[in-house]
């Protein structure tokens, strides 16, 4: 029996999770799998009725959880920042979620906007440092609001955090068994401290795995890759900030946000699986948001607890119903609902 959080959080978030609990109801069912889903009032609504984000008897119950499912967050009467870093970064860190896990990968069916690319020249996965980077919010303001104004944000890397994203990142490509292939993704040429500690870790690291072939490439150029010969990459390791770019460039060579999903993964403790979109806060309650990044999201979080044939079957009934050309384009235009997708979707699991 797995203990699942369930956080829907704000706009269209409940609707897709809604979604990806149906599908996940019938995979689990049929192969047996029992779980018990824990449903949590977390998000904006919240914040503006209590002022709390999350609490820390919340806190101590999802630590104890088998996995975290999460919607969406953002809301439109919340400035921006606090309930990204109230709840994404705060269970990121807290649950240190080193890892998060970007599959990007094109199905049958599925438009993209890159010229005679198929879903069998986009198929790679992203491992972004998760942990480390900008995102460790050091730094400060000095004079603010005046013309002297100075705003400093720190970087930060460690050996630690750099080799054990890079470990996770040949091992997966190992595991995949494709290219064989790790590209590492930075900006050493300007970024000289971090990246160079960054550099010299992939090489050491590398060294472990001599089966495993080593590439390097900058941001930028990678950034083009992308879209002249995604077909070169297999397995991506980059730091926190620029992972946090590519995998928005990831995921619209392979069809969109609606398709997009990733896991937030501590290998030794709770991880959290969620669609990388935002709330969109202007399709809540239309019923047309595309909910396949969720439904995604539900399977890579089975595989993750270890239900390979689970997870295994969730992806699959999603590449059936793109395949079947019953979706339309995947946009909230395309006249298919959010809950007809779900049910398309958990009847071919």
């Amino acid at each position: 029996m797995y203990r699942i959080a369930v956080l829907p959080c704000d706009g269209i978030g409940p609707e897709v999770v809604a979604e990806g609990l149906k599908v996940l109801a019938v995979a689990a069912e049929k192969f047996g799998v029992k779980y018990e889903a824990v449903e949590y009032d977390i998000g904006g609504d919240r914040y503006l009725r209590t002022g709390e984000i999350i609490p820390d008897s919340v806190m101590d119950e999802l630590a104890q959880m088998d996995a975290i499912y999460l919607g969406a967050v953002g809301h439109p009467d919340v400035p921006p920042g606090i309930l990204e870093k109230g709840i994404l970064l705060k269970l990121r860190f807290e649950f240190d979620q080193y890892i998060n896990l970007r599959p990007v990968k094109l199905y049958e069916g599925v438009w993209t906007p890159l010229k005679d690319k198929g879903p069998e020249d986009i198929d790679f996965v992203v491992v972004r440092e998760n942990t480390e980077d900008m995102y460790v919010g050091i730094g400060g303001q000095m004079k603010r609001g005046t013309p002297d104004e100075v705003a400093v944000q720190t970087a930060v890397y460690t050996r630690k955090g750099c080799e054990r994203i890079m470990r996770y990142a040949f091992e997966l490509a190992r595991q995949r068994n494709k290219h064989k292939t790790v590209h590492s993704v930075d900006k050493a040429n300007v970024l000289t401290y971090g990246h160079d500690l960054w550099r010299r870790t992939f090489a050491q690291v590398g060294e472990e795995y001599p089966d495993i072939k080593k590439e390097y490439a900058f941001v930028d150029a990678c950034c083009m890759w992308f879209l002249k010969n995604p077909e070169w990459f297999d397995v991506i390791v980059t730091t926190n900030m620029f992972g946090d770019i590519i995998t928005d460039l990831g995921a619209m060579i392979q069809g969109g946000m609606g398709v997009a999903a990733s896991g937030n993964i501590n290998p030794e403790g709770v991880s959290m699986f969620e669609p990388i979109h935002g709330s969109a806060p202007k399709y809540q309650g239309k019923n047309v948001a595309c909910p396949i990044a969720a439904i995604l999201a539900a399977g890579m979080m089975m595989e993750h607890l270890g239900e390979q044939e689970v997870g295994g079957a969730i992806e699959n009934a999603v590449a059936k119903a793109l395949a079947s050309g019953k979706l339309g384009d995947l946009s909230s235009r395309s006249g298919v609902s959010t809950t007809e997708t779900g049910d398309l979707v958990a009847s071919l699991v």
